[in-house]
């Protein structure tokens, strides 16, 4: 094993990582994407606000694609982390290679789609006249080249499961820093560059994404301690591929299930007029600032307890999970006083319009109860998957999202006349139902027969397209 392949940290002993080392860099990684994002939109104001909405109108449908992609590569993080804490790396760089082919098939799939179907797709969201024809030029450069996005998330997550989450960041890092160059040189035409708008904005999202997925590749084989060989990307384990949707279906559902439902408590706010709206997007902006922590560590124990459980090492397992989720807990609750404490000048910084100010503060308030429970999801939710109990989470979500949570809003929005804090109670019943029976399935240990590791395993295989 090369030098490279020798993770940093001390704890646990067995698995060579430590929740601080491995959580730190996903915390900027994902804080980098937030801002960047925010970056990106002020300098397409800088073309007009119908460039801004076409592009948010396309950016849609390329999130969702982003979170069908990432099936695959969720579903592949756990199995390989229990692989990785059996020491059975052999198998583990086998089944990453099966990761890799299989979001790239997928990324053709979605890119072909977004080529084939991507204006009538436009149609259908009403748009017109130079927003319509800005969202089909971004969305035909863009969409087109989906796979590449669909191989980075393949790369960054092997990268992260391996334990080197500080080199996924320098990766998330450099490329929003060439997205943000790129804009600034082809959307304005600085430098001698053309002047080319939401072209030039679609085309510096291409590039950049090219150019970092040459890094990640390069990284995946310096930390890997068994490299890829050539012939496992094209040779596929049934038994691996079934582990990987296992894992993955159940998460990926959930993840849909769970943006569909924002989506319809965004339809209930659009009854309520623009001021809601407003207030809603504002305290949405905050209040991702407040979870970026929980999420983080909650990515971080995830790793740890995947390997632990392929380690056999239940009681270790078990103890980690609670760990994290008292820190967690811990500054959650600090970072979301401290915005209820700080909340009208915190809002006065998007808008000075009092009415928005007087409801976001509200709602943000109410955040005490609602972040406080989606702790627990981010830590539990994410260990028990890594644990290979992916399914009761998604059960558990259908139960307590669609079946109680979207009714309970209807009923507090329209019935009690609650408005936007109306929203916020029923996402926060929804989090602390979900984070309880979390709590209460975690205590439970039933997760500990869920294991992907078997003592004795003989893959059948199969070459691609044979």
């Amino acid at each position: 094993m090369n030098e490279a392949a020798t993770p940093e940290g001390s704890a646990p002993e067995q698995t060579g990582l430590s929740l601080f080392r491995l959580t730190w860099p996903i915390f900027f990684e994902i804080l980098l994407f937030m801002l960047m994002g925010t970056a990106d939109t002020l300098m397409l104001s800088g073309v007009s606000d119908e460039a801004v909405s076409a592009v948010g109108v396309v950016n849609q449908y390329t999130f969702l694609c982003i979170l069908i992609m990432e099936v695959i590569s969720n579903g592949a993080a756990i199995v390989i982390a229990q692989y990785l804490g059996a020491k059975r790396t052999q198998e583990a760089s086998r089944i990453a290679a099966h990761s890799i082919s299989l979001n790239l098939l997928l990324g053709f799939a979605l890119s072909g789609l977004m080529l084939l179907f991507g204006h009538a797709l436009l149609g259908r969201m009403n748009l017109q006249g130079q927003v319509l024809e800005y969202a089909k030029t971004y969305m035909g450069i863009v969409g087109g080249f989906l796979f590449l996005q669909a191989v980075i998330n393949a790369c960054s997550s092997l990268i992260r499961t391996y334990g080197f989450t500080k080199q996924s960041m320098y990766g998330a890092l450099g490329m929003n820093v060439l997205h943000v160059l790129g804009n600034y040189l082809l959307i304005f035409g600085h430098f001698g560059a053309p002047k080319l708008g939401v072209t030039g904005a679609a085309i510096s999202t291409v590039l950049s994404r090219a150019l970092v997925l040459v890094f990640f590749v390069w990284m995946l084989y310096r930390v890997m301690e068994v490299r890829i060989a050539l012939r496992d990307y094209v040779m596929f384990s049934k038994d691996y591929i079934l582990k990987i949707l296992k894992m993955g279906v159940p998460a990926g559902f959930e993840t849909v299930m769970y943006h569909s439902c924002q989506a319809v408590f965004l339809y209930y706010v659009t009854f309520l007029g623009p001021v809601a709206l407003a207030s809603r997007q504002y305290a949405n902006s905050i209040s991702h600032y407040i979870f970026l922590f929980g999420l983080a560590t909650g990515v971080g124990n995830s790793i740890l307890v995947g390997r632990l459980v392929g380690a056999n090492r239940r009681e270790d397992a078990y103890r980690q999970a609670l760990e994290s989720l008292k820190w967690a807990l811990a500054f959650t609750v600090l970072m979301v006083v401290t915005v209820v404490l700080l909340r009208q000048p915190l809002i006065g910084l998007f808008t000075n319009n009092a009415d928005i100010i007087q409801l976001t503060a509200q709602v943000l308030v109410v955040g005490v109860l609602l972040e406080t429970g989606r702790c627990f999801n981010l830590i539990l939710v994410h260990a028990l998957r890594a644990a290979g109990d992916a399914r009761f989470t998604l059960y558990m979500g259908f139960v307590s999202m669609v079946c109680m949570s979207l009714p309970l809003g209807y009923f507090l929005v329209f019935r009690m006349n609650m408005g936007l804090a109306g929203v916020w109670f029923a996402v926060a019943a929804d989090e602390w139902t979900r984070g309880i029976s979390m709590w209460l399935r975690w205590r439970s240990r039933a997760w500990e027969k869920q294991s992907l590791v078997t003592p004795e395993e003989a893959p059948t295989v199969a070459a691609l397209g044979g």
